[in-house]
């Protein structure tokens, strides 16, 4: 790979002691950032140069939840009107899901990594779910991950609501992947142990996954107490609540993402605490789907690590953070939740990331060359001590000039630098929706 020297921007190295660094610039070489040192010390010729004059260069964003297959429901008007979280599965995911094929799995990833490329996220975490074209899909995802040059943590998502069979082809589909990724045993596609929800998961089949999951070393993607439905049927089938089961089948744990957990008591978030489970809040999705907003502010007084994902609601980060902080003022009140929403965009996330990755989310020596180069002229003071400020209320209305992942140059000058035709791949995809819209 060429050496890239971006010079001439504000530089934020995020990380748990960010720095907020004018005059100096970045060395990129192998993929990794080689060296940040002030701009005048940078004399040799590089492979490439970047002038990012009026632009903040920072470590490009992730995305800690995330469904990748929900593109085709795009302007989709078939499903029936919903008045509750089940219903809005029954009438629409859970119709949708049914119909995917691996090439509708493909291009539905497509889309939206070329979205975030745009956008300036450069790590997303999947959940996937295709329950009658399981085997190979998660392969199909891979091939789009790897041909936009991001990087993703993959799943698929188990779940017995259709039935023991497909159940158990989740359960090969994981397995085969974890083992192939395991091999491969790169930087750019990880694999979890991808599970739906307690109130669609068996007692059975939890266990199999959990003996499974514990077998390869992987950790586990789950739906965690989104809807007050999910506590009613954990409480009504097997007399606890939903954190609880979870931790009785050794689903929780450091390698483990709780997605939502929307309905959780005191008594669940010492459970997180206590096995180190990340939580990732999706707060547009919760909102959209008013399951309600879960107070990231109480699980981060607790100690629970709490990052932001975005359900597939939208992979701009910056979109999603500020909606965040919204919904934390309504629960609580204006005085309360500012830095423990900021610091899961721009802390735990790479926290989260880096238990399945290495080097991601701070711009320093060694780590992934993973940045987003933001038009952003700051009209006040900016350092370390105020930038999350900026952040939301200044660079979230900037737009991203470049993106860059493991050093290659993804986007430039708001143009994408893609093997990948979009037009051709979005007419593709419509072809493929319109197939699919037929059928649902």
């Amino acid at each position: 790979m060429k050496s890239i020297l971006i010079k001439n921007g504000i530089i934020a190295t995020l990380g748990a002691k960010n720095k907020v660094l004018t005059g100096h610039a970045l060395l990129i070489e192998d993929g990794l950032v080689k060296k940040i040192a002030p701009q005048k010390t940078f004399k040799g010729k590089y492979g490439k140069v970047i002038d990012a004059s009026g632009k903040l260069v920072m470590p490009g964003f992730i995305n800690a939840h995330m469904h990748f297959y929900s593109t085709f429901a795009r302007g989709l008007g078939k499903a029936e009107p919903s008045r509750n979280f089940v219903e809005i599965l029954n009438n629409l995911w859970w119709r949708l899901d049914k119909q995917l094929t691996n090439a509708d799995s493909y291009y539905s990833a497509v889309i939206p990594l070329i979205n975030a490329i745009r956008k300036g996220t450069t790590t997303l975490i999947d959940h996937h779910a295709s329950p009658f074209n399981i085997t190979g899909s998660l392969a199909a995802v891979e091939q789009a991950v790897r041909e936009t040059g991001l990087r993703a943590a993959l799943c698929y998502e188990i779940s017995d609501r259709d039935g023991k069979e497909k159940a158990k082809e989740g359960l090969d589909e994981n397995s085969a992947f974890i083992a192939a990724c395991q091999a491969k045993d790169d930087n750019t596609v990880k694999a979890m142990f991808g599970l739906h929800a307690s109130f669609t998961l068996s007692d059975e089949t939890l266990e199999e996954a959990a003996y499974r999951g514990h077998k390869l070393g992987a950790g586990f993607h789950i739906h965690t107490a989104e809807s007050q439905a999910d506590q009613i049927d954990c409480e009504s089938h097997h007399k606890l609540r939903v954190v609880e089961r979870l931790r009785d089948f050794g689903i929780l744990g450091r390698q483990s993402i709780a997605a939502h957990c929307v309905h959780v008591s005191e008594k669940e978030i010492e459970i997180l605490k206590e096995t180190e489970t990340a939580v990732v809040h999706n707060p547009q999705s919760n909102a959209n789907n008013s399951v309600g907003i879960a107070d990231i502010t109480a699980l981060t007084e607790k100690g629970v690590l709490v990052g932001l994902g975005t359900d597939a609601m939208t992979v701009n980060m910056l979109e999603e953070v500020r909606c965040a902080l919204w919904l934390q003022h309504l629960k609580r009140d204006p005085s309360q939740g500012f830095m423990e929403t900021a610091n899961a965009l721009l802390v735990n996330n790479a926290v989260i990331a880096n238990r399945y990755f290495k080097g991601l989310g701070e711009l320093k020596a060694g780590f992934a060359a993973d940045i987003a180069i933001i038009d952003y002229l700051p009209p006040t003071p900016m350092d370390a001590s105020n930038f999350a400020g900026h952040l939301i209320f200044g660079i979230s209305q900037a737009t991203v000039d470049t993106t860059i992942a493991a050093g290659q140059v993804l986007m430039e000058n708001k143009e994408l630098k893609l093997d990948l035709d979009e037009a051709e791949v979005s007419a593709k995809s419509m072809e493929l929706a319109k197939k699919l819209w037929k059928k649902f």
